[in-house]
């Protein structure tokens, strides 16, 4: 139709690499899950001795061919986008970014070479392949909920902190530095495990009245662990009440999702969404 603008090839190329709701959009991210997939299995199996000394060098091999791939694609990915920057401080970027730099700095520093793991945070670009919105839904209010707890959380946990303290110094003072409760400091640590439920046994206390307050102790623990889920709970819930449905489509020149429904504008960037 004349007159009728065209797509150009980065809006194509955007439309392979950020979206998947297109057969290459998606064709595109199932290929890049595959390959992430099979570069973490190779990194854990090169971390086995007599396999690293048998196929050592296979693995050297396949691990700098996926490394290329991935910086082209993380290439692909800035060149696909008006404004890169906003994509390379995204959280998709970060993670992105965090996942190349092990191979390129283990050139220089071998132990990098181990961090190569971190490459299993690219995983999280399953939630939008496969349209598991809700997910992300549910992270986003439990983000929002613990920035919202915080203060009563940290106060809680202050408490607590000031409750191991008495009852370690207690402890510290009935079990008369046997059994393991030579000093404050190791009684707090004790003190600690218990009320957390943890309980390693690397120290116990012998006496009655030493396992008197241990047994205070494990159920002021059972008390306890239920308060912090109550508060992150209750925050949920408000965060969730206030969130409105968003769409999770990405911004070809910011790259940054979460819009409204009837968005055709970006709200970050106010840029078109090419609706």
């Amino acid at each position: 139709m004349e007159g009728e603008h065209k797509p150009g090839w980065r809006f194509r190329l955007h439309e392979i690499i950020y979206e998947s709701n297109t057969f290459a959009g998606k064709a595109f991210d199932v290929g890049l899950l595959i390959a992430i997939f099979t570069s973490i299995i190779i990194v854990m199996l090169d971390s086995v001795h007599s396999l690293h000394i048998q196929y050592g060098d296979h693995f050297n091999t396949l691990e700098w061919v996926f490394t290329i791939l991935f910086t082209i694609e993380y290439i692909l990915r800035l060149v696909s986008i008006q404004k890169p920057s906003r994509y390379i401080f995204s959280p998709f970027g970060i993670i992105d970014l965090l996942a190349l730099a092990p191979s390129w700095l283990a050139i220089f520093f071998p132990g990098a070479h181990s961090l190569l793991v971190l490459r299993a945070l690219r995983l999280l670009r399953i939630f939008r392949i496969f349209k598991l919105a809700h997910f992300l839904f549910e992270i986003d209010f439990l983000k929002r909920a613990l920035l919202n707890s915080i203060r009563k959380i940290s106060i809680f946990l202050l408490t607590v902190l000031m409750l191991t303290v008495i009852l370690g110094s207690v402890m510290y003072l009935v079990e008369q530095r046997e059994n393991g409760f030579s000093n404050i400091p190791e009684s707090i640590y004790w003190a600690i495990v218990t009320i957390t439920t943890v309980g390693y046994g690397d120290i116990s206390p012998v006496t009655p009245l030493g396992k008197f307050v241990a047994s205070l102790v494990m159920l002021i623990g059972y008390a306890i662990i239920a308060v912090p889920t109550g508060i992150i709970t209750h925050d949920f819930a408000l965060a969730r009440r206030k969130r409105e449905k968003e769409l999770y489509e990405s911004c070809p020149n910011c790259g940054r999702e979460g819009h409204d429904v009837d968005a055709r504008f970006c709200k970050y960037c106010g840029s078109s969404l090419f609706r």
